[in-house]
């Protein structure tokens, strides 16, 4: 009987080692950022026409609206890029945030930590319910990229108040080193959607398979545009325009083509490609020097861009907190180790 037991007893040592019950994520500490302050010239904000919103900052055109994603597992790159937006802001105290968290996901401890680390920031936090475009993604190149959290960016007209009209949607995985008034202050024309910067030197073509560009019929989207790519993760949005125009629907509509036939690889990119290239309002360069995590499989080391730099952002595989853990950084990942405000066991509070 005792031999028996023994045997059971080191069973379930070798199930605790395969399946560790503190397998569950653990809840990062990070500390808390300092609180900037406007500069004398910044506009008041008292304009909302919300009467019933608790803040007038929520529904205000004078502020500054930036949309992100939040969830655990990046939770540590959106702190840096609150903290880099705020430090690098002329209005720091104009800027409200939108953060879109999944049903699935610990809403609460999430907000709770951006309260932590910013308790005078005016924020929300959506709850996303992935239910409805799950059923529409398609695996794609990299497995990170299937995350329904990733496709949040088409649903903001949906899940933002209406009186919002405008807003800034960054990733997670980059920091600014400019003030976003000057982005959000993108003149969009009389009809464009959103903005965001082109680069009109990449493979186009390369974004769609073979069955895309050999079909008569789907060949011939880009037939009246001058198609270029352009990086979702970071956009100026006019979302009365995109309500008005059924945006979201338009981009359903080609996620549902994916499912039937396999037109593209690259996750929720491509969709957008089909709907807005060749009709976004291009942004400089500078507001988004991208590629800095690699490609979507080594995530080797990039070099920047040539030209000016307002924002820094890493994306592809390699994320900056990963290889500085790893202690393999990159030489630019140096330059966003100073937004981290992850508390360590050994930090020393100053």
């Amino acid at each position: 009987m005792s031999q028996h037991l023994l045997l059971l007893l080191i069973l379930l040592s070798l199930l605790l080692l395969h399946n560790p019950i503190s397998a569950s994520p653990i809840i990062q500490k990070f500390k808390e950022a300092p609180q900037f302050y406007n500069s004398a010239d910044c506009p008041p904000i008292d304009d909302s026409d919300d009467d019933v919103a608790a803040k007038p900052i929520f529904c205000s055109r004078r502020a500054v609206h930036v949309a992100m994603t939040l969830d655990a597992a990046y939770i540590r790159g959106s702190v840096a890029a609150v903290l880099s937006v705020l430090q690098h802001s002329s209005c720091p105290e104009n800027i409200v945030f939108h953060f879109v968290a999944s049903a699935s996901a610990d809403a609460s401890s999430l907000r709770a930590t951006i309260s932590s680390s910013f308790p005078y920031l005016d924020f929300t936090v959506y709850v996303f319910n992935v239910s409805s475009v799950s059923r529409l993604i398609s695996s794609s190149i990299r497995s990170a990229l299937d995350c329904p959290l990733n496709y949040a960016r088409s649903y903001l007209a949906d899940l933002l108040p209406p009186c919002v009209r405008r807003v800034v949607y960054l990733d997670s995985d980059l920091i600014l080193v400019d003030d976003i008034a000057k982005l959000a202050a993108t003149d969009l024309g009389r009809d464009s959607v959103l903005a965001a910067p082109e680069y009109c030197n990449a493979n186009f073509t390369s974004y769609f398979t073979s069955t895309f560009w050999s079909n008569p019929t789907l060949s011939l989207t880009f037939a009246d545009r001058k198609a270029c790519y352009f990086n979702t993760g970071v956009m100026v949005i006019d979302l009365s325009r995109w309500r008005g125009g059924a945006y979201t629907s338009r981009i359903e509509e080609w996620m549902a083509m994916q499912k039937r036939m396999r037109i593209y690889e690259l996750g929720s990119l491509p969709p957008f490609l089909l709907v807005f290239a060749g009709l976004i309002k291009p942004v400089n360069h500078r507001w988004n020097q991208h590629g800095l995590g690699g490609d979507n499989f080594r995530g080797l080391c990039r070099d920047l861009h040539p030209g000016p730099v307002s924002l820094l952002h890493w994306s592809g595989k390699g994320k900056p907190w990963a290889r500085l853990d790893a202690g393999r950084p990159c030489p630019l990942d140096a330059l966003w180790a100073p937004y981290d405000l992850l508390q360590t066991p050994f930090a020393l509070d100053s």
